[in-house]
């Protein structure tokens, strides 16, 4: 059974719902047998790299908030994350571009780093005082995470490295009417919005396990169809 994951590096939630989709995957009796893919989605996909701006400031102009409320909002995050065993800082992080972290997430894919970094990222943007915006510091957790530095750094200083399948991610996730992260979809059957609890996701693995397609085995044989009619098989050997 295969699980893709769509979500950004910069989404609180999403810091939140992997830890609880891994909970509940944890708890699941066929988890071994369950692939686990990140795809990407940009919650700002118009922001200029480079251009970076606090938090709570963000929040309080997007949503129209006073910087209080903003940090209140914070703070609520802030405590579902430390629920889950999560740091979470409320001051101090700032909001960027994350479209060269989704391409170095694809070439951490490439080279089966993936969740590996993803855990570093959201760890620096969340919890550290790293920022994710910065290429230094994307080319020490691309290190921490057992990718090597020069191709990290080869990604990064080159604009249309993975930025092919960093689009294409995000077109799939319009095509499945994501508009919102995380977004998790199970054999292309069930979707799941946003950063539910653990045992919602478990409940949600084994009733697609029990509705998973059927597999075939063998090759082809022989076979009856819904008219009634028999295809005789060929006659083999010299007989």
């Amino acid at each position: 059974m295969r699980v893709e994951i769509w979500s950004d590096i910069a989404c609180p939630w999403c810091y939140v719902g992997k830890a609880r989709f891994e909970k509940g995957l944890a708890g699941f009796a066929h988890r071994d047998e369950v692939e686990v893919v990140h795809r990407s989605f940009e919650l700002d996909p118009g922001r200029a790299k480079g251009d970076t701006v606090q938090v709570i400031d963000m929040l309080a102009q997007k949503y129209g908030r006073t910087p209080e409320e903003a940090r209140s909002m914070e703070a609520n995050v802030a405590a579902n994350a430390h629920a889950e065993g999560l740091g979470y800082r409320t001051e101090g992080r700032d909001h960027g571009s994350t479209f060269d972290i989704h391409r170095l997430l694809h070439l951490a894919k490439a080279r089966g780093r993936q969740n590996e970094l993803m855990d570093l990222a959201y760890r620096a943007n969340f919890a550290e005082e790293r920022s994710v915006f910065d290429g230094d510091v994307l080319v020490e957790l691309a290190t921490e995470a057992g990718l090597d530095a020069d191709e990290a750094r080869a990604v990064l200083a080159d604009p249309q490295a993975y930025a092919a399948e960093v689009r294409a991610d995000e077109r799939e996730a319009s095509e499945l009417g994501a508009n919102g992260v995380p977004f998790f979809v199970l054999d292309r059957r069930y979707g799941i919005s946003g950063g539910q609890p653990a045992e919602v996701f478990a409940q949600a693995l084994e009733q697609a396990w029990q509705d998973r397609p059927l597999t075939a085995i063998g090759g082809d044989a022989a076979v009856c169809d819904a008219d009634g009619a028999c295809e005789v098989p060929q006659a083999g050997g010299n007989g």
